[in-house]
């Protein structure tokens, strides 16, 4: 299992958003590129990059987070308000090594199988949901399938993985759980890497044992001291260690 740090940006500041209100901010005391550089060299294999300020129509940090592909050394999965073929061609151009597709995903699944057929396992398809329904427009519209039906139409459609969210989970909803991961992770052939979820160590191991499930996204929890990326990866390491063939 892959450990996922998640850089957002606001304004160039390394943030997170409290039930993703874009108004009151957690902010970081630190620079994003700088982060990006640490945890490049703590072992981080993939940074998860999202343009906040692009996703809410103010502005973007697009050189930040070309900066951070050009130097850091690591691959970068970036998200945010990707909702054309041209913006595709952009990030890869740019040297992304993934874009994520959210809200567009839905209105125009289409889109999805075009980007994906120029770019075969480089393109993600971000799935949010609340109350077992798919979720669009910053939390803001429910639709009326789920995560599962939303999934199956992209089962032939060369995807690198699908990030999920459990927005009652990151939201703290007293009778939240991981099964709404679980059950999406076994019920598709494309990787799952889970967001929202994470809340200490314990859960990254208990991620680490369900099937399918091959990534983890984390945010708050890493950069508000919950744990380091070290702790977080050697975990991931181990499970993967376990899980390897004996040669």
């Amino acid at each position: 299992m892959i450990i996922y740090p998640d850089l957002e940006l606001r304004k160039g500041r390394l943030v997170n958003l409290i039930r993703n209100r874009i108004d009151s901010p957690l902010i970081y005391d630190v620079d994003p590129v700088e982060a990006a550089h640490d945890l490049a060299a703590q072992g981080a294999e993939w940074l998860h990059v999202v343009d906040l300020d692009a996703v809410f129509n103010d502005g973007d940090n697009a050189a930040i987070i070309k900066e951070i592909i050009r130097t850091v050394g690591c691959s970068v999965q970036v998200g945010g308000a990707i909702r054309s073929i041209e913006k595709v061609h952009s990030w890869m151009d740019a040297g992304a090594g993934r874009v994520v597709i959210a809200t567009a995903a839905v209105k125009y699944p289409h889109f999805v199988k075009v980007a994906a057929t120029a770019y075969p396992d480089a393109v993600v398809v971000s799935i949010d949901a609340r109350g077992g329904f798919v979720v669009v427009d910053g939390w803001t519209t429910t639709t009326k399938f789920t995560p599962i039906e939303f999934a199956q139409q992209f089962k032939d459609v060369a995807l690198a993985a699908i990030v999920f969210t459990d927005i009652d989970r990151d939201e703290d909803y007293p009778a939240s759980t991981m099964a709404h991961a679980a059950s999406l992770a076994a019920k598709v052939r494309t990787p799952v890497i889970v967001s929202g979820v994470v809340k200490s160590l314990d859960d990254i191991s208990t991620l680490s044992y369900l099937p399918n499930i091959t990534g983890v996204i984390t945010s708050r929890a890493l950069f508000g001291g919950a744990f380091t990326f070290a702790q977080a990866n050697a975990i991931a390491m181990e499970q993967h260690a376990k899980a390897a063939p004996f040669q």
